[in-house]
Parts: structure tokens; C-alpha cells; sequence
């Protein structure tokens, strides 16, 4: 993995510039802007996607694996942190003292001397990005944004606008937040993790408390997630540090509150702003959205949005890519993905679809991410698919950046079933797949989830429940 130099000074002018890993959601985002910028931008990925396709539509050379060959003439380089430290292209950039960027100085490179709003947050960061950009369109600004996923609505996930808003989904993963100028700060929750790269939950911590103290014009936290508070305890305790804080959510004493909940179908809420009440409906499910839209409301309204405009346009949101996106309804069974790859998003997920399911089987295709995630958190993923899901579907673990850890593999969740009837193991796809449509009722809902590769086993499931229901469709 590549992590950022924090203290790198970033060249006021980059040339041409070449993306290693440009088919990830981020840098797709960041080298479309670029683009739209007028810099000269190639790119490279280990594989064709749908960003990667996106991307050559507009003008993009994209070359599909990786070699030194592929930078050609450029005179910058931006990577993803994923990337492996021998990769010919970054080895490349090295020998001949060429620029290189980590995808987050990119962004900072892009947002310098714009209005920031950074939104950070182990969970609901890209929706709630998401919702921020939504509400301020539908409100008649015209901001810039880089989301870390594709915004339904818009058929994007980066854009640039004519005011002076520019708002990013800021990655906490690797102390990357702390680069940009940020003006607005959102914090939608504080979930210790990426232990591996800070060392310490203390750390990790330490590191929010910071991300808040740059914030310039106001602190946007939740007034309800443990991790947030304890970080609100560390600012409160030095109150001459930091802007001006603004809490949103269910607490009783929270600036926005949220006084009711109705998930039974696309999420119904009401919020209390200054005294006023509002009541609006989400084109999104689950409890967890109606808390990030309050927590896009905050920020809105603290930009100086009328609160019923503001809720109104926020409404309109309609989700991004991977994010409990529908695929395919076979035989009466349809199929999801989403990028849950935590367990406290996990639950959220599987209790967000359960408004969904109806009389039907919630079927869970879980992809471990990372052996060292995996190897922290097998128990509360069992835990939280066990008691959310009807039956799960493990599979083998996608590593990405990670070597692989003897003895850390999918059956680490598996085994942690309390009952073993509801899970299986199975580390083929095909084999996956074909089970899948074995078990599969008509009514059942499957959802695959992992930020990794899983979405790319929709096909194979697809078709094998084709193959079980064609009679029945016929």
C-alpha cells in the first residue's frame, strides 16, 4: 500500500498526468475532473469497468493492465494507496524522479482555493457526500464535488461547479483527510478501524479531533454515534480550537433533531431545526439514511439554505452505485449489491433491506475484504449476518492491497456461526452461484457485499437462477 506524504508540497502546475488505478471510484472521479480541468489525463487499471468505460466515452486513454510502457510522456503521476509497491508504472516514476501524487493530494490539488466541505466518517460518508451535493443542486447552488461513488441522479460521482462550494468524501483510512483546506467539516460517525495503519485506536482518534480542528467555518458531528462523542468531548474540551459545532441526530439535546422514524418502506422522518419542525420521504430505505440526510440538512442549513428548500431537494436523492443497488429480479427473486464491508454497516444494510423483503428470505453473499480486516472482525460478522440475514453465502477473502495471512480465510466468519444451517462456505464462484439458485425462493431478496470484486459475481448468480426459473418465466 502507498500512503500520502502529508508533508509533500504539491506543484502549482502538473502537465500531463498519468493515473495508476484510475478505474477505482475516486480516481475515476478526481481524473474526470482533471480532465474537465483541461490536463492532459491517461490512466491504466488491472481490469475493465464501468469507470474505466466512462472514461474513455469522454477522451480518457485507458490502458487495461499495468505496465512502465503506459505513462509514455507524463510528467505526473497519481496513485491509488491500493497499489502494490512494485507496480512497473510507480517503479517507473521513481527511477526517472517524475511527480508522484497520492489520489488525495490530487483532489487537494484540485479543490485549492474553493469553499471545502469534506464529509469523513467510517460509515455513510459516500451517501451522505451524495446528499450534500443533491441538496445543493436542487437548492440553486452549483458546487464542484468528488464522491467515492457514482450519484444515481447525476450518472457521476465527481463534477466541477461555477461556485465557490467544492465538496469531497474525505478518506480517514490513511490520515488523507488532514490534507484539504477544509471549511465545513462533517463527521458522520467514528468507528475505530485501518488499525493496521494508525497503530492504536487512540490513534485513529486522535486523528478525527484533528480532522475537526482544521475545520475553519463550522464542525458538522453526530450527536448520537459513540465514537463521535467522545471526539465532541475532546473539542468541547478546548474550545477556543476549533470552529463553531454544529450536532445532528436522535439525542435529545442535538442541534438538528430527529424526533421520528418510519423505515417500513422508503424512509419517512421528522426533524426539529430552531423550534421549526419538518417532515420529509427519502427515495432511499433504511434508518441510516434518514440520519445521513439530517446530517446533509446540517450542513445546508449551517451554508445558510432555508431548512424546507434545503430538506426538500435532499429528498430527491436517489442513492449511488453500490450502495443497495438493484440488479435483476429472476423467478420472482431479485438481486442487490452494496460496497458494505464493516459490520456496523453490514447491519445497517441487512436492516435497511429487510423494508424491502416483505414475505421473503434475506440472503446474504458476503465477501471478507482484507485479511486483516477479516482477521479482526470475523466474529462481529457472523454476529451481525446471523442475526440480520436468513442465510449467508461467504466467500473467499478479496485482498486487494494485502498479502495473503495463513489460516485467514472466508470460514474464519463462517465457523462463527452459532448455527451452522445458516451459512456455507463456499470459496468458487461457480460453485457459489449455482448454490445460490439451489436455495433461491420466489420472494427472497440476495445481496451481495464488499467494497471489493463481488458485484462482479451478479452474472454468474443471474444466470444460474435463469437457468433454475426459465421454465417459470417462460
Amino acid at each position: 500500500m502507498i500512503y500520502p506524504d502529508l508533508e509533500l508540497t504539491i506543484p502549482d502546475e502538473l502537465g500531463k498526468v498519468h493515473f495508476v488505478g484510475i478505474g477505482g471510484s475516486g480516481m475515476s472521479g478526481i481524473a474526470r475532473m482533471m480532465h474537465q480541468a483541461g490536463v492532459t489525463v491517461t490512466g491504466s487499471d488491472r481490469s475493465a469497468n464501468y469507470s474505466t468505460a466512462a472514461l474513455e466515452e469522454i477522451g480518457i486513454p485507458v490502458f487495461i493492465g499495468h505496465d512502465a510502457a503506459n505513462v509514455g510522456d507524463a510528467d505526473t503521476l497519481v496513485v491509488t494507496g491500493a497499489l502494490w509497491q512494485d507496480n512497473p508504472e510507480y517503479q517507473r516514476a521513481l527511477a526517472t524522479d517524475m511527480p508522484v501524487l497520492h489520489r488525495s493530494q490530487a483532489l487537494a490539488w484540485l479543490a485549492r482555493g474553493k469553499r471545502v466541505v469534506s464529509v469523513a466518517g467510517a460509515h455513510g460518508k459516500t451517501t451522505s457526500t451524495g446528499m450534500i451535493v443533491t441538496g445543493l443542486l436542487g437548492a440553486g447552488a452549483d458546487p464542484s464535488f468528488v464522491n467515492g461513488g457514482i450519484i444515481e441522479s447525476l450518472g457521476v460521482s465527481s463534477g466541477p461547479g461555477t461556485d465557490d462550494l467544492f465538496v469531497i468524501e474525505a478518506d480517514e483510512s490513511d490520515k488523507s483527510f488532514l490534507l484539504y483546506d477544509t471549511a465545513i467539516a462533517l463527521i458522520t460517525n467514528v468507528d475505530p478501524e485501518h488499525l493496521d495503519f494508525y497503530g492504536s485506536r487512540e490513534a485513529f482518534m486522535q486523528a478525527f479531533v484533528d480532522f475537526a480542528r482544521g475545520a475553519r467555518e463550522q464542525i458538522v458531528i453526530s450527536s448520537d454515534d459513540p465514537g463521535a462523542l467522545e471526539v465532541l468531548g475532546a473539542l468541547r474540551a478546548d474550545a477556543a480550537a476549533h470552529a463553531p459545532i454544529r450536532t445532528f441526530g436522535e439525542a435529545a439535546d442535538a442541534d438538528v433533531r430527529i424526533t421520528a422514524i418510519d423505515d417500513s418502506g422508503p424512509v419517512r422522518f421528522t426533524v426539529a431545526i430552531d423550534g421549526a419542525e419538518y417532515s420529509a420521504q427519502l427515495a432511499v430505505y433504511g434508518r441510516h439514511n434518514a440520519v445521513n440526510a439530517v446530517g446533509a440538512l446540517s450542513v445546508l442549513t449551517g451554508l445558510g439554505f432555508e431548512p424546507a428548500a434545503a430538506l426538500a431537494a435532499i429528498s430527491e436523492f436517489g442513492g449511488t452505485k453500490r450502495r443497495f443497488e438493484f440488479h435483476a429480479e429472476v423467478g420472482g427473486v431479485r438481486v442487490y449489491d452494496d460496497y458494505a464491508h464493516h459490520p456496523t454497516e453490514v447491519a445497517a444494510l441487512l436492516d435497511s433491506a429487510r423494508a424491502v423483503v416483505g414475505e421473503g428470505r434475506l440472503v446474504a453473499i458476503h465477501q471478507p475484504h482484507l485479511f486483516s480486516r477479516t482477521r479482526l472482525f470475523h466474529r462481529e460478522f457472523a454476529e451481525v449476518l446471523e442475526a440480520g440475514a436468513d442465510h449467508t453465502v461467504v466467500l473467499s477473502v478479496d485482498g486487494a492491497r494485502e498479502d495473503p495471512v495463513e489460516g485467514v480465510t472466508g470460514a474464519l466468519v463462517s465457523n462463527d456461526f452459532a448455527d451452522a444451517s445458516k451459512v456455507a462456505y463456499i470459496d468458487d464462484w461457480a460453485r457459489a452461484a449455482e448454490y445460490l439458485a439451489e436455495i433461491a425462493r420466489p420472494g427472497d431478496v440476495m445481496v451481495t457485499m464488499s467494497c471489493g470484486t463481488v458485484y462482479q459475481i451478479i452474472p454468474q448468480v443471474v444466470a444460474a437462477l435463469r437457468g433454475r426459473f426459465e421454465v417459470t418465466e417462460q
